[in-house]
């Protein structure tokens, strides 16, 4: 039974699903956000230590190209739950696919390392837009409770975030870097089994969709092709007949993946039959679409660059203990739980007064927080440069300030796809907006490699380039949100 809407009751309080929903989320960002914080560390340790011994920009940009294809996997992983699965199973084989993933990582051999990455991008692909879905599609009633409801959420999102590092990287830093990525399995497992357990209270909504035997058949055919497509390249790559330059495929995925955008957005605008208030609303989604993908290209450079400043340019003895590198990528998350529901009651009260600010004025203030953590950054990295490692509050402070502009921007335009978009098209949609999000993680694994190793000397000043397009786009949005709001006619 699904539980009836805010309008229907007049309460405040939330569907029992979104805890089924908050904990499986929970349990799946612990493992990605835990194997994350070990990733670029592992592979460029070198050999002898149990690590990959690769080059700074090799490693980034294999760390750039699964962290973006993660969020690329999420494309067809919402058209699969649309046409073919339902949103409810495609979670479940998801949380299966990344267990499988991490367990892979968890064996000492290189072939099964890049095999569990394949396999963690193919579930999380499944798993992550369609458990976004769901939690929109609590809400029918849309408005400020399902603003708070993504709120809290993310604030699930968050709790796994931070415990994943802490575990994971205290046991990869400090005993075997595979005990690590194989925590990271064990939390998604416990995942699964959460939402096994709780699932009912999701009623009727996500379950597999109704379509003519011969537009089932169609679909069944594109998604097998698709399978055995990625199964080969794997084989082949991890066979050596298929030889990758990780580089090189970073800077054409870019340009890929934007094609693939493009190429979405004049499908949807010119043939998908969208009457004209649908089209003047995907017009705003293709505003958050280059706005979110500029912001992750600067916050995902937590796992990259960020990782290894806090690694070789940040003082982490404390009373004779030394901090694992990988544990300052909790700070983003423990500032997320302090601070969302805060974030959730002020949406609320703000709209009961009407005063709550237009989803522009988010996205704006997200883009200018991003830009004044950089600036942080930017003039830590440059003491570092001349007076050696720097006190880890350079850092924090870095990461409070991303926390405030996270807040501002992600799960507003969560909530916002979820209410722009078509019906018949959300978990495309979603796919899309995690489009954007796996373009700024490929741009943010290339840009890594512009402030390590050799080019460690221009740190401060590439931090700085991102301070000023960052801040620069966030200004331009603000100049730009009456126009921005005509167009969102009738989504608050």
């Amino acid at each position: 039974m699904i539980a009836p809407s805010a309008a229907e009751t007049g309460s405040t309080r939330h569907p029992a699903g979104l805890y089924t929903l908050f904990f499986t989320e929970m349990w799946e960002r612990l493992s990605y956000y835990g194997m994350r914080a070990l990733l670029v560390l592992f592979m460029v340790d070198q050999v002898r230590n149990g690590g990959l011994g690769l080059t700074d920009p090799v490693a980034t940009a294999i760390y750039g190209l699964y962290t973006a294809g993660v969020y690329l996997a999420a494309l067809p992983g919402g058209w699969l739950a649309d046409r073919l699965l339902g949103a409810q199973r495609a979670i479940a084989y998801g949380g299966i696919l990344i267990a499988a993933g991490h367990f892979s990582l968890g064996i000492p051999r290189t072939e099964t390392f890049f095999l569990g990455l394949v396999l963690v991008v193919l579930g999380t692909g499944l798993l992550k837009p369609n458990i976004s879905t769901l939690v929109g599609q609590l809400y029918p009633e849309g408005g400020a409770r399902r603003d708070a409801g993504f709120t809290l959420f993310y604030m699930g999102i968050n709790l796994g975030a931070a415990l994943g590092p802490l575990v994971c990287s205290t046991l990869g830093e400090k005993l075997n870097w595979h005990y690590g990525f194989t925590a990271a399995g064990v939390g998604m497992v416990l995942g699964l089994i959460q939402f096994k357990l709780t699932r009912h209270h999701l009623g009727a909504i996500g379950m597999r969709p109704q379509f003519p035997a011969s537009d089932v058949r169609r679909d069944s055919i594109l998604a097998w092709a698709g399978i055995g497509a990625v199964a080969v390249t794997v084989i082949l790559a991890i066979s050596g007949v298929l030889v990758i330059d990780p580089v090189k495929l970073a800077r054409n995925t870019t340009v890929v993946i934007v094609s693939i955008a493009v190429a979405f957005f004049a499908w949807a605008f010119l043939g998908a039959g969208l009457t004209g208030l649908e089209k003047r609303r995907l017009t705003v989604i293709a505003i958050l679409f280059v706005a979110s993908a500029m912001f992750w290209s600067g916050f995902e450079q937590a796992g990259s660059s960020l990782n290894l400043f806090a690694e070789r340019h940040t003082q982490r003895v404390l009373a004779g203990f030394e901090v694992p590198a990988g544990w300052f990528q909790s700070l983003n998350a423990a500032f997320i739980i302090l601070l969302a529901p805060a974030a959730a009651a002020l949406w609320i009260r703000l709209n009961q007064r009407g005063r709550n600010p237009s989803l522009t004025i988010k996205v704006s203030w997200g883009l200018l927080l991003l830009a004044a953590g950089f600036l942080v950054l930017a003039i830590g990295a440059k003491a570092a440069i001349q007076t050696g490692p720097v006190w880890p509050t350079w850092l924090i402070a870095t990461y409070l300030l991303h926390t405030f502009g996270e807040l501002f921007l992600s799960p507003v335009g969560l909530s916002s796809v979820t209410k722009l978009a078509p019906p018949r098209l959300v978990g495309q949609m979603m796919g899309i907006w995690f489009l954007a999000t796996s373009l700024g993680n490929l741009i943010a694994g290339q840009f890594a490699a512009e402030v390590s190793g050799d080019n460690t000397q221009a740190m401060p000043w590439r931090f700085f380039q991102v301070v000023l397009t960052a801040g620069g786009t966030g200004l331009i949005l603000m100049l730009f949100t009456r126009p921005i709001r005509r167009l969102m006619e009738g989504v608050q």
